[in-house]
Protein backbone atom coordinates (compact mmCIF):
# COMPACT_ATOMS: atom_id res chain seq x y z
CA UNK A 1 0.00 0.00 0.00
CA UNK A 2 1.34 3.38 -0.98
CA UNK A 3 1.79 6.27 1.41
CA UNK A 4 -0.71 8.21 -0.71
CA UNK A 5 -3.41 5.58 -0.32
CA UNK A 6 -2.70 5.47 3.39
CA UNK A 7 -3.25 9.21 3.72
CA UNK A 8 -6.41 8.93 1.61
CA UNK A 9 -7.69 6.28 3.98
CA UNK A 10 -6.86 8.49 6.94
CA UNK A 11 -8.68 11.40 5.35
CA UNK A 12 -11.80 9.27 5.01
CA UNK A 13 -11.59 8.71 8.75
CA UNK A 14 -11.83 12.34 9.82
CA UNK A 15 -15.06 11.59 11.64
CA UNK A 16 -13.49 8.61 13.35
CA UNK A 17 -10.54 10.74 14.45
CA UNK A 18 -13.01 13.18 15.96
CA UNK A 19 -14.41 10.32 18.02
CA UNK A 20 -11.35 8.24 18.75
CA UNK A 21 -10.96 7.94 22.50
CA UNK A 22 -7.69 7.93 24.37
CA UNK A 23 -9.82 6.61 27.17
CA UNK A 24 -10.74 7.56 30.68
CA UNK A 25 -9.23 6.06 33.78
CA UNK A 26 -12.40 4.20 34.73
CA UNK A 27 -14.25 1.01 33.88
CA UNK A 28 -11.56 -0.43 31.62
CA UNK A 29 -11.08 -3.45 33.84
CA UNK A 30 -14.79 -4.26 33.73
CA UNK A 31 -15.14 -4.67 29.98
CA UNK A 32 -12.94 -7.68 29.31
CA UNK A 33 -11.96 -10.69 31.28
CA UNK A 34 -9.83 -13.76 30.94
CA UNK A 35 -11.88 -16.90 31.29
CA UNK A 36 -9.23 -19.48 30.65
CA UNK A 37 -5.82 -19.93 32.20
CA UNK A 38 -3.39 -17.63 33.93
CA UNK A 39 -2.19 -14.87 31.58
CA UNK A 40 0.38 -13.28 33.84
CA UNK A 41 3.28 -14.60 31.78
CA UNK A 42 4.03 -15.37 28.16
CA UNK A 43 4.10 -19.09 28.98
CA UNK A 44 0.44 -19.27 30.08
CA UNK A 45 -1.42 -20.62 27.07
CA UNK A 46 -4.08 -21.35 26.01
CA UNK A 47 -5.83 -18.10 26.95
CA UNK A 48 -9.42 -17.07 26.34
CA UNK A 49 -10.28 -13.43 25.72
CA UNK A 50 -13.82 -12.06 25.99
CA UNK A 51 -14.84 -9.73 23.14
CA UNK A 52 -17.99 -8.29 21.63
CA UNK A 53 -18.00 -11.28 19.28
CA UNK A 54 -17.75 -13.86 22.03
CA UNK A 55 -14.87 -15.63 23.71
CA UNK A 56 -11.76 -16.13 21.56
CA UNK A 57 -9.23 -18.80 22.54
CA UNK A 58 -5.57 -18.40 21.60
CA UNK A 59 -4.11 -21.90 21.87
CA UNK A 60 -0.39 -21.10 21.74
CA UNK A 61 1.82 -18.05 22.11
CA UNK A 62 1.40 -16.13 18.82
CA UNK A 63 4.45 -15.87 16.60
CA UNK A 64 2.92 -14.15 13.56
CA UNK A 65 0.64 -11.31 14.65
CA UNK A 66 -1.23 -9.05 12.23
CA UNK A 67 -2.35 -5.81 13.92
CA UNK A 68 -5.20 -4.18 12.03
CA UNK A 69 -7.07 -2.06 14.58
CA UNK A 70 -6.29 1.58 15.28
CA UNK A 71 -3.07 1.55 17.39
CA UNK A 72 -3.10 -2.24 17.78
CA UNK A 73 0.42 -2.34 16.32
CA UNK A 74 1.72 0.31 18.73
CA UNK A 75 0.11 -1.55 21.61
CA UNK A 76 1.69 -4.87 20.61
CA UNK A 77 5.07 -3.16 20.21
CA UNK A 78 4.76 -1.59 23.64
CA UNK A 79 4.41 -5.12 25.04
CA UNK A 80 7.44 -6.43 23.18
CA UNK A 81 5.71 -8.12 20.22
CA UNK A 82 6.47 -7.09 16.63
CA UNK A 83 3.56 -7.59 14.20
CA UNK A 84 4.36 -9.04 10.77
CA UNK A 85 1.51 -7.01 9.27
CA UNK A 86 -0.11 -3.77 10.39
CA UNK A 87 -2.40 -0.93 9.35
CA UNK A 88 -1.40 2.74 9.31
CA UNK A 89 -4.55 4.61 10.34
CA UNK A 90 -2.95 8.05 10.69
CA UNK A 91 -0.83 7.97 7.54
CA UNK A 92 2.56 7.96 9.26
CA UNK A 93 4.20 6.05 6.41
CA UNK A 94 7.29 3.92 6.91
CA UNK A 95 6.54 1.39 9.63
CA UNK A 96 3.09 2.86 10.20
CA UNK A 97 3.63 4.05 13.77
CA UNK A 98 4.15 7.41 15.45
CA UNK A 99 7.62 8.64 16.42
CA UNK A 100 6.92 7.53 20.00
CA UNK A 101 7.06 3.92 18.73
CA UNK A 102 9.90 4.28 16.23
CA UNK A 103 12.78 1.86 16.62
CA UNK A 104 10.66 -0.90 18.16
CA UNK A 105 10.60 -2.93 14.95
CA UNK A 106 13.57 -5.03 13.87
CA UNK A 107 11.90 -5.45 10.48
CA UNK A 108 9.11 -3.29 9.06
CA UNK A 109 5.72 -4.99 8.85
CA UNK A 110 3.72 -5.57 5.70
CA UNK A 111 1.32 -2.64 5.50
CA UNK A 112 -2.39 -3.48 5.24
CA UNK A 113 -5.14 -1.07 4.15
CA UNK A 114 -7.30 0.26 6.98
CA UNK A 115 -10.95 0.51 5.94
CA UNK A 116 -11.02 -2.44 3.54
CA UNK A 117 -8.04 -4.64 4.39
CA UNK A 118 -6.99 -7.13 1.75
CA UNK A 119 -7.92 -10.56 3.06
CA UNK A 120 -5.53 -12.11 0.55
CA UNK A 121 -2.63 -10.00 1.81
CA UNK A 122 -3.46 -10.89 5.40
CA UNK A 123 -3.76 -14.61 4.65
CA UNK A 124 -0.45 -14.55 2.78
CA UNK A 125 1.25 -13.51 6.01
CA UNK A 126 0.04 -16.75 7.63
CA UNK A 127 -0.94 -15.09 10.91
CA UNK A 128 -1.68 -17.08 14.03
CA UNK A 129 -3.40 -14.06 15.63
CA UNK A 130 -5.17 -10.97 14.28
CA UNK A 131 -5.66 -7.89 16.46
CA UNK A 132 -8.61 -5.68 15.54
CA UNK A 133 -9.56 -4.16 18.87
CA UNK A 134 -10.33 -0.66 17.54
CA UNK A 135 -12.05 -0.44 14.17
CA UNK A 136 -15.58 -0.13 12.79
CA UNK A 137 -16.36 -3.27 14.75
CA UNK A 138 -18.78 -4.79 12.23
CA UNK A 139 -19.76 -8.45 12.29
CA UNK A 140 -18.85 -8.70 8.60
CA UNK A 141 -15.29 -7.51 9.20
CA UNK A 142 -14.88 -9.81 12.17
CA UNK A 143 -16.23 -12.84 10.29
CA UNK A 144 -13.87 -12.24 7.37
CA UNK A 145 -10.83 -11.90 9.60
CA UNK A 146 -11.64 -14.73 11.98
CA UNK A 147 -11.89 -17.06 9.00
CA UNK A 148 -8.14 -16.48 8.55
CA UNK A 149 -6.94 -16.66 12.17
CA UNK A 150 -8.22 -16.11 15.73
CA UNK A 151 -9.23 -12.45 15.84
CA UNK A 152 -9.46 -10.19 18.90
CA UNK A 153 -12.16 -7.62 18.27
CA UNK A 154 -13.44 -4.81 20.44
CA UNK A 155 -14.72 -5.37 23.97
CA UNK A 156 -18.43 -5.74 24.52
CA UNK A 157 -20.48 -2.55 24.71
CA UNK A 158 -18.01 -0.35 22.84
CA UNK A 159 -18.93 1.66 19.75
CA UNK A 160 -16.91 1.92 16.52
CA UNK A 161 -13.36 3.20 17.16
CA UNK A 162 -14.17 3.83 20.84
CA UNK A 163 -12.05 1.17 22.53
CA UNK A 164 -10.11 3.00 25.24
CA UNK A 165 -6.36 2.72 25.56
CA UNK A 166 -6.81 0.73 28.78
CA UNK A 167 -9.21 -1.71 27.14
CA UNK A 168 -6.88 -2.09 24.18
CA UNK A 169 -3.92 -2.76 26.45
CA UNK A 170 -5.89 -5.36 28.38
CA UNK A 171 -7.19 -7.18 25.30
CA UNK A 172 -3.85 -7.21 23.50
CA UNK A 173 -2.01 -8.13 26.68
CA UNK A 174 -4.30 -11.10 27.27
CA UNK A 175 -4.08 -12.33 23.67
CA UNK A 176 -0.29 -12.09 23.64
CA UNK A 177 0.16 -13.59 27.09
CA UNK A 178 1.62 -10.27 28.24
CA UNK A 179 -0.87 -9.32 30.95
CA UNK A 180 1.83 -8.40 33.44
CA UNK A 181 3.50 -6.09 30.93
CA UNK A 182 0.16 -4.50 30.00
CA UNK A 183 -0.73 -3.89 33.63
CA UNK A 184 2.69 -2.40 34.32
CA UNK A 185 2.40 -0.03 31.34
CA UNK A 186 -1.09 1.09 32.35
CA UNK A 187 0.15 1.76 35.87
CA UNK A 188 3.08 3.74 34.46
CA UNK A 189 0.82 5.95 32.32
CA UNK A 190 -1.64 6.54 35.15
CA UNK A 191 1.27 7.47 37.42
CA UNK A 192 2.41 10.03 34.84
CA UNK A 193 -1.07 11.59 34.97
CA UNK A 194 -0.86 11.68 38.77
CA UNK A 195 2.61 13.25 38.67
CA UNK A 196 1.40 15.92 36.22
CA UNK A 197 -1.58 16.73 38.46
CA UNK A 198 0.71 17.03 41.46
CA UNK A 199 3.13 19.30 39.57
CA UNK A 200 0.33 21.56 38.32
CA UNK A 201 -2.26 22.19 41.02
CA UNK A 202 -3.52 25.07 38.89
CA UNK A 203 -5.14 22.47 36.61
CA UNK A 204 -7.39 21.19 39.39
CA UNK A 205 -10.99 22.25 38.79
CA UNK A 206 -10.13 24.66 35.98
CA UNK A 207 -12.83 24.56 33.31
CA UNK A 208 -11.56 23.63 29.85
CA UNK A 209 -13.21 23.85 26.44
CA UNK A 210 -11.76 21.41 23.92
CA UNK A 211 -12.49 22.43 20.35
CA UNK A 212 -11.80 21.07 16.91
CA UNK A 213 -11.69 22.91 13.63
CA UNK A 214 -12.25 21.13 10.33
CA UNK A 215 -13.15 22.21 6.83
CA UNK A 216 -16.75 22.16 8.10
CA UNK A 217 -16.06 24.66 10.86
CA UNK A 218 -15.81 24.50 14.65
CA UNK A 219 -16.94 21.80 17.02
CA UNK A 220 -16.28 20.76 20.59
CA UNK A 221 -15.54 17.52 22.40
CA UNK A 222 -17.43 16.17 25.38
CA UNK A 223 -16.70 13.47 27.94
CA UNK A 224 -15.95 10.11 26.39
CA UNK A 225 -13.62 11.60 23.81
CA UNK A 226 -9.95 10.99 24.51
CA UNK A 227 -8.96 14.65 24.49
CA UNK A 228 -11.49 15.61 27.15
CA UNK A 229 -10.72 12.48 29.16
CA UNK A 230 -7.00 13.31 28.91
CA UNK A 231 -7.54 16.83 30.24
CA UNK A 232 -9.91 15.71 32.98
CA UNK A 233 -7.32 13.11 34.00
CA UNK A 234 -5.01 16.10 34.54
CA UNK A 235 -7.56 17.71 36.88
CA UNK A 236 -9.43 19.95 34.44
CA UNK A 237 -13.24 19.95 34.20
CA UNK A 238 -14.97 20.02 30.84
CA UNK A 239 -16.83 23.30 30.44
CA UNK A 240 -20.46 22.74 31.57
CA UNK A 241 -21.81 24.88 28.73
CA UNK A 242 -20.20 22.45 26.28
CA UNK A 243 -20.96 19.31 28.24
CA UNK A 244 -24.67 20.20 28.31
CA UNK A 245 -24.72 19.90 24.51
CA UNK A 246 -23.60 16.26 24.66
CA UNK A 247 -25.72 13.74 22.83
CA UNK A 248 -24.83 10.24 21.74
CA UNK A 249 -21.62 11.40 20.09
CA UNK A 250 -18.42 12.64 21.70
CA UNK A 251 -18.32 15.66 19.38
CA UNK A 252 -20.83 18.48 18.95
CA UNK A 253 -20.88 21.06 16.14
CA UNK A 254 -20.43 24.66 17.26
CA UNK A 255 -21.94 27.36 15.05
CA UNK A 256 -20.37 30.77 14.68
CA UNK A 257 -23.05 32.19 16.97
CA UNK A 258 -22.18 29.56 19.62
CA UNK A 259 -18.43 30.22 19.54
CA UNK A 260 -18.50 32.16 22.85
CA UNK A 261 -19.26 28.78 24.45
CA UNK A 262 -15.57 27.98 23.94
CA UNK A 263 -14.62 30.63 26.49
CA UNK A 264 -13.26 28.83 29.57
CA UNK A 265 -10.43 28.85 32.06
CA UNK A 266 -8.43 27.17 29.29
CA UNK A 267 -9.45 26.76 25.65
CA UNK A 268 -7.69 24.09 23.60
CA UNK A 269 -8.21 23.61 19.87
CA UNK A 270 -7.22 20.79 17.54
CA UNK A 271 -6.99 21.38 13.78
CA UNK A 272 -8.27 18.28 11.93
CA UNK A 273 -6.96 18.09 8.35
CA UNK A 274 -6.61 21.88 8.21
CA UNK A 275 -3.73 24.22 8.96
CA UNK A 276 -3.60 25.60 12.50
CA UNK A 277 -3.38 29.09 11.01
CA UNK A 278 -7.02 28.74 9.95
CA UNK A 279 -7.87 28.79 13.64
CA UNK A 280 -5.44 31.40 14.94
CA UNK A 281 -6.18 33.72 12.02
CA UNK A 282 -9.94 33.46 12.39
CA UNK A 283 -11.41 36.73 13.78
CA UNK A 284 -14.17 34.78 15.53
CA UNK A 285 -11.58 32.69 17.34
CA UNK A 286 -9.64 35.82 18.24
CA UNK A 287 -12.78 37.34 19.79
CA UNK A 288 -13.17 34.57 22.41
CA UNK A 289 -12.30 36.11 25.81
CA UNK A 290 -10.01 33.26 26.91
CA UNK A 291 -8.14 33.55 23.62
CA UNK A 292 -7.79 37.30 24.03
CA UNK A 293 -6.46 36.72 27.56
CA UNK A 294 -3.83 34.26 26.31
CA UNK A 295 -5.45 31.27 28.01
CA UNK A 296 -5.65 29.17 24.87
CA UNK A 297 -3.59 26.50 23.12
CA UNK A 298 -3.88 25.65 19.43
CA UNK A 299 -2.22 22.35 18.63
CA UNK A 300 -0.10 23.43 15.68
CA UNK A 301 2.28 20.47 15.96
CA UNK A 302 0.94 17.66 13.78
CA UNK A 303 2.96 15.06 15.67
CA UNK A 304 1.42 16.15 18.96
CA UNK A 305 -2.07 16.16 17.45
CA UNK A 306 -1.46 12.65 16.16
CA UNK A 307 -0.31 11.57 19.62
CA UNK A 308 -3.76 12.45 20.96
CA UNK A 309 -5.45 10.78 17.99
CA UNK A 310 -3.38 7.61 18.34
CA UNK A 311 -5.17 6.59 21.51
CA UNK A 312 -2.26 4.31 22.41
CA UNK A 313 -0.42 4.20 25.71
CA UNK A 314 2.79 5.30 23.99
CA UNK A 315 1.05 8.16 22.19
CA UNK A 316 -0.53 9.32 25.43
CA UNK A 317 2.87 9.35 27.12
CA UNK A 318 4.18 11.53 24.29
CA UNK A 319 1.19 13.86 24.71
CA UNK A 320 1.81 14.09 28.45
CA UNK A 321 5.44 15.04 27.90
CA UNK A 322 4.69 17.64 25.23
CA UNK A 323 1.20 19.03 25.87
CA UNK A 324 1.25 19.52 29.65
CA UNK A 325 3.89 22.30 29.41
CA UNK A 326 1.72 24.08 26.81
CA UNK A 327 -1.30 23.99 29.12
CA UNK A 328 0.79 25.21 32.04
CA UNK A 329 2.22 28.10 30.01
CA UNK A 330 -1.26 29.19 28.92
CA UNK A 331 -2.38 29.36 32.54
Amino acid sequence: MSHRSTIRGAALLAAAILLTSCGSDTDAADTTDTTGGDTTSSGAFPVTVSTAFGDVTVEEEPERVVALGWSDAETALSLGVQPVGASDWLGFGGEGVGPWAEGLYDEAPEMIETLEPSLEAIAALEPDLILDTRSDGTQERYDSLSAIAPTIGAPEGVGPYQTTWQQQLELVGQALGRTEEATALQTEVEQQFADARAAHPEFDGTEVAVAAYTSEGFGAYVRGDGRVDFLESLGFTNAPAIQELAGENFFVPISEEQLPLLDAGLTVAFPIFVDAGEITGNPLWQSIPSVQAGRSVVMDDETLTNAFSSGSALGIQYALDNAVPLFADAL
